[in-house]
């Protein structure tokens, strides 16, 4: 089936064409390129061997997945042989075997997610399994640091300036072989056509497109979740003495650093974004630092030893947000959390399907 039987399922006609024709193009200019190199026992192209393919939805990705294993999977093996230059007889193209398509979404596992990341940083050429085209939504706009790739498809303009420049500053992160990124537009689309018409000027100052936040760092449900962490890391990087791992315990002895960290706080802190005003900042700060004591001497009460985090819990203060060893701790250690990222702030729910009289229904767990 052709790239428009999917375009009206997933995506539009024009840009499922042009996203077919490019993402052959490139998959076979690379591989004439490789090959070029490897003769001579180099591999500059490796970089844009893979190809990361940026969406807006799911239900986009969905249909390029289709074009990707049927059309440019088929078109890619005879492309080299097809497209040759008559004047001067050259061939810029080469022939080629794709695999599988590799999904980085929400529909695929933690366990997978982080395997994925590990096939990206495989070379070309080596033994470990390689990445030809790889399929993403936003979930890669940050924490995808792999310096080898270079290039990426995007398809649509996205919805903010900022999540445009994260997600495409994730390829081209080696200086010696820049990035090459491809945005493939629709004209139907007054978004997409806006940035068409003002291209070449939107990327020589697109910082200045980037939208303000709309969540306030003093917000109370913000500070419930990274104040703690902020205390100890300003904390450890002020008081030198205070930075090893096992320095923890030595709080009560260092009590003027807390007394430091928390003043330096309320001096950024606006009063009038703060329920409660400074003061209630105030008091909770006190309090973080009251319940690190209590937690020092609740751990070393036995002798046992005490770190930041390089201990199995509870014997290390800081902890994940969900990390399952939480509900075992007391009430003062488990105000110690410091995330990875935002994501990591809210526990993932499992779905049992049931008919509507609660009967278990066959072949359930296949459901997304």
């Amino acid at each position: 089936m052709g790239p428009r039987y999917f375009a009206k399922r997933c995506l539009d006609p024009v840009r499922a064409i042009v996203f077919l024709r490019a993402l052959t193009t490139l998959l076979s200019a690379a591989q004439a390129e490789f090959d070029a190199a490897q003769q001579a026992g180099l591999k500059p192209a490796d970089p844009y061997m893979t190809a990361l393919c940026y969406f807006n939805a799911l239900r986009e990705l969905g249909g390029a997945r289709r074009i990707v294993e049927d059309e440019v999977r088929d078109r890619v093996q005879r492309y080299g042989t097809q497209r040759v230059r008559l004047d001067p007889k050259t061939a810029p193209f080469a022939n080629r075997q794709i695999a599988e398509p590799m999904e980085l979404t929400s529909r695929e596992s933690t366990d997978k997610v982080a395997e994925a990341k590990q096939r990206l940083e495989a070379v070309f050429g080596g033994n470990a399994a390689r990445v030809d085209v790889a399929l993403a939504t936003n979930m890669i706009s940050v924490g995808l640091d792999i310096v080898r790739l270079g290039l990426m498809l995007v398809l649509g303009q996205k919805k903010t300036a900022a999540e445009y420049i994260q997600a495409t500053s994730r390829v081209g992160r080696d200086w010696n072989r820049p990035g090459l990124v491809i945005t493939v537009l629709n004209v139907h689309k007054p978004r997409d056509r806006m940035h068409f018409e003002q291209f070449g000027s939107f990327h020589r100052s697109f910082y200045r497109a980037v939208e303000a936040t709309s969540v306030t760092p003093w917000a109370s449900r913000a500070l419930d979740r990274a104040l703690a962490a902020i205390v100890v890391a300003a904390i450890r990087h002020i008081d030198p003495e205070m930075t090893p791992e096992q320095a923890v315990i030595q709080m009560r002895t260092h009590a003027a650093i807390g007394t430091r960290v928390r003043d330096l706080i309320l001096a950024r802190a606006p009063s009038t974004a703060i329920a409660g005003g400074t003061q209630a900042l105030s008091d909770n700060i006190d309090a973080i630092l009251n319940d690190w004591l209590d937690t020092v001497d609740e751990q070393t009460a036995g002798g046992g030893s005490f770190r930041y985090r390089e201990s199995r819990s509870p014997q290390r203060l800081l902890h994940q947000p969900l990390e399952l060893g939480i509900d075992n701790l007391a009430p003062a250690h488990k105000r110690f959390l410091a995330g990875r990222s935002m994501r990591d702030v809210e526990a993932l729910v499992q779905l049992k399907v049931r008919a509507p009289k609660g009967e278990v229904i066959a072949n359930a767990d296949d459901l997304p």
